[in-house]
């Protein structure tokens, strides 16, 4: 992606509450020990995205980004994802169903080097950067998709639903 947008997504670290601040730096931990993330030093040629930290319904902790103003100068990936209508049919056809679940199947994915500037993360920390894709990310789940339907042909071809 080049530099065809202004920069709109530069911003300081949100402050956060002492809870938050522990989930925070739990979170970012654990993205670190995954390879996730890494840290860098500040450089002015990058674009910036603020985390936040949201509780659940069950007083779990998650790390969101807002990635909106990145998404809106991305080109988007036309990658077919399967329609929810279309699985609900075949699934209800199904003799056997049964469910695998990548561990953070976004991250699985490689981001490139020319591509980690505008995935930069600032904590009141550090400023980090993703080595694999976050969720959020207009074209992560294109590339997900892709990724499963490659990993899987075979059972593709014989009628396995894989989302």
């Amino acid at each position: 992606m080049e530099r065809l947008y202004p920069t709109l997504f530069r911003r300081p670290a949100y402050p956060v509450s002492p809870k938050s601040r522990e989930a925070l730096d739990i979170h970012i931990k654990e993205l670190l020990d995954l390879g996730v993330i890494r840290k860098v030093g500040h450089n002015e040629e990058v674009e910036i995205t603020t985390p936040v930290i949201v509780a659940w319904h069950n007083e779990k902790f998650r790390m969101v980004r807002d990635f909106r103003s990145l998404n809106t100068y991305t080109v988007p990936d036309r990658y077919p994802i399967p329609k929810i209508q279309i699985f609900l049919t075949q699934i209800s056809q199904a003799v056997y169903i049964s469910t695998m679940d990548a561990l953070k199947g976004f991250h699985q994915n490689v981001v490139t080097p020319r591509a980690r500037k505008y995935l930069i993360i600032i904590v009141d920390c550090g400023v980090y950067e993703y080595l694999r894709i976050p969720f959020g990310v207009k074209n992560a789940h294109s590339h997900l998709q892709r990724m499963m339907n490659e990993i899987f042909p075979e059972e593709l071809s014989e009628g396995w639903l894989i989302i």
